[in-house]
């Protein structure tokens, strides 16, 4: 049992480091097997991201007025995950703006370099993310502390499902996502799914159900259309999903809030 435990705590400790600059023991076992396995843990990870920042709005709103605290949060959420899906987003926007056959969009994606669709989705998702924060703060100011926390679990668990339902595109062979492309057992998909289930449980049935309805049509929409643009996915549509689920949670909170 204890052995078990051990092996889960460091299976967990991968996915941090994978998904976030929160340092780890420096002796944490690492391995492709355990990368693939760690795919299970994303939505905590999310949760984690989540609370720092809502932590950080938290104690920002004390001080300055709400859409300032928005900010903060919001700044240390790219600090502590080095913009790692930000830089997914943008990816996808230039490659699938750029590009016209699979392998000059690949190409694109793989490119360091920010193109001008890249920076305009970027720049309309941080903008668009402050807004809708900014509105839910004008209703209570304790929303955003709640949005943050849910929503950056629950849009890393609709992110990492997509594993489970698109094939991996096979030409990105340099993506740093390839080993969790590899073996996902059901037990992943699971450990996924309870996760979800616990932050969804926080909410009002009636709320629960509205953010699942949202974020089950924003993964179907971003699957089909990878599919359609490059026949699967790859690393980057994963960072690109969990951005644009985020937001879209954000808008359903929002608009729940505002009707209700």
């Amino acid at each position: 049992m204890k052995v078990h435990i051990k092996l889960q705590w460091e299976i967990f400790l991968v996915a941090l480091a994978f998904f976030t600059r929160i340092p780890v023991p420096k002796d944490t076992p690492y391995s492709s097997e355990r990368l693939n396995k760690a795919n299970r843990y994303f939505g905590l990870v999310g949760c984690i991201v989540g609370l720092i920042s809502a932590l950080v709005y938290v104690l920002a709103i004390q001080i300055f007025p709400a859409n300032i605290a928005v900010g903060f949060a919001m700044v240390i959420s790219l600090l502590v995950t080095g913009a790692f899906h930000e830089d997914g987003l943008a990816d996808v926007f230039d490659g699938f703006g750029g590009g016209w056959t699979v392998e000059q969009k690949l190409d694109i994606m793989k490119d360091s370099r920010l193109g001008t669709y890249g920076a305009a989705a970027l720049i309309m998702m941080l903008v668009f993310k402050w807004l809708v924060l900014s509105s839910l703060a004008d209703l209570d100011a304790i929303y955003p502390a709640i949005a943050l926390f849910a929503l950056h679990g629950l849009s890393r668990i609709s992110a990492a499902s997509l594993i489970f339902s698109y094939p991996y595109v096979r030409a990105d062979q340099n993506s740093k996502v390839k080993p969790l492309a590899n073996q996902q057992s059901p037990c992943e998909l699971w450990v996924l799914i309870f996760t979800g289930c616990f932050i969804l449980l926080l909410f009002p049935l009636s709320l629960a159900i509205t953010l699942f309805a949202v974020l089950t049509l924003t993964r179907y929409i971003c699957g089909l259309w990878f599919k359609q643009q490059l026949g699967g996915y790859t690393g980057d549509c994963l960072g690109a999903t969990q951005q644009l689920s985020e937001l879209a949670g954000y808008l359903a909170l929002l608009a729940f809030f505002t009707t209700y």
